[in-house]
């Protein structure tokens, strides 16, 4: 049988019926992630690691691009020139202008994810200085039967969570209901620069008319990097943090969570939601 690159096996025992078996079991890989910028500085070229990330090998470009888009580093797709991936578990972006004065900016101001903590307010103010960089789309509207589903349809394309039960994923969905694109990754922000980044690859990058759907719960951090993709409604399984339920509400977003075939919980951009 095949394992898919993303999938690694290991031995277990699983306890059942009052006795252990041994068997295999597939988990999703977690490995680190150097991203490192080189760009133009003073007449030379200045070579800087930016992040080191743990995240679920694969689609690495667009989760280093999605990444740099989302934090306002790039804005265009001809700030890149190169790509290269010097030794494994690196990825170094090559860039065509000096960006020393954002990264200034970055290393005073860079937050840690939510499961560490937010610096809340300040991030916030942060975000709504870099949201310029991207113009909405009107923002679709939606019914609720078309709501309901789509949490679905986006775990029908989940194919690692399918093996392992061990991965989050983001997926864009068009109003009409039909999936763009899907990306999975162990971390939620992750799976999100992925699919950020998938788009920009692409010059697709007016997303206002699309879903956003998340496989799990919703934090700061995933309203920011929507908010500088210009998306303006988006569908989680989970439960959102109140940070992001303050933030949608500051940037118009429409935000429902605990979505599922019966229910789902609307947090923010009511108007938006058609029965």
């Amino acid at each position: 049988m095949s394992i898919h690159p993303m999938i690694k096996t290991t031995p277990i025992l699983t306890f059942h019926q009052a006795h252990f078996e041994e068997k295999q079991d597939q988990l999703v890989i977690e490995e680190p992630l150097e991203i490192l910028l080189a760009y133009p500085y003073k007449s030379k070229i200045k070579r800087k690691t930016l992040s080191i990330t743990m995240r679920t090998p694969g689609q690495d470009a667009a989760l280093a691009i999605g990444f740099l888009f989302s934090e306002g580093i790039i804005t265009d797709k001809n700030d890149i020139t190169e790509i290269q991936y010097p030794e494994l578990n690196q990825i170094l972006i090559v860039l065509s202008k000096d960006i020393s004065n954002k990264m200034k900016q970055l290393r005073r101001n860079f937050y840690t994810s939510s499961s560490c903590g937010v610096c809340g307010k300040t991030s916030m103010a942060l975000v709504t200085q870099k949201k310029q960089v991207v113009s909405k789309n009107p923002a679709p509207n939606i019914n609720q039967e078309l709501i309901r589903s789509l949490p679905e349809k986006l775990r029908a394309k989940q194919s690692i969570f399918r093996d392992t039960g061990g991965i989050h994923a983001a997926g864009l969905f068009e109003a009409s209901g039909n999936l763009l694109h899907c990306a999975e990754d162990i971390g939620r922000h992750n799976a999100l620069d992925k699919l950020i980044g998938h788009f920009f690859q692409q010059d697709t990058f007016l997303l206002g008319a699309y879903v956003l759907v998340l496989s799990g719960r919703t934090s700061f951090e995933l309203i920011q990097k929507a908010t500088m993709a210009g998306i303006s409604f988006i569908i989680a399984v989970g439960a959102p943090s109140s940070l992001a339920v303050e933030m949608a509400n500051a940037e118009d977003i429409t935000l429902l969570g605990f979505t599922g075939r019966k229910r789902f919980n609307v947090y923010a951009g009511k108007e938006r939601v058609l029965l």
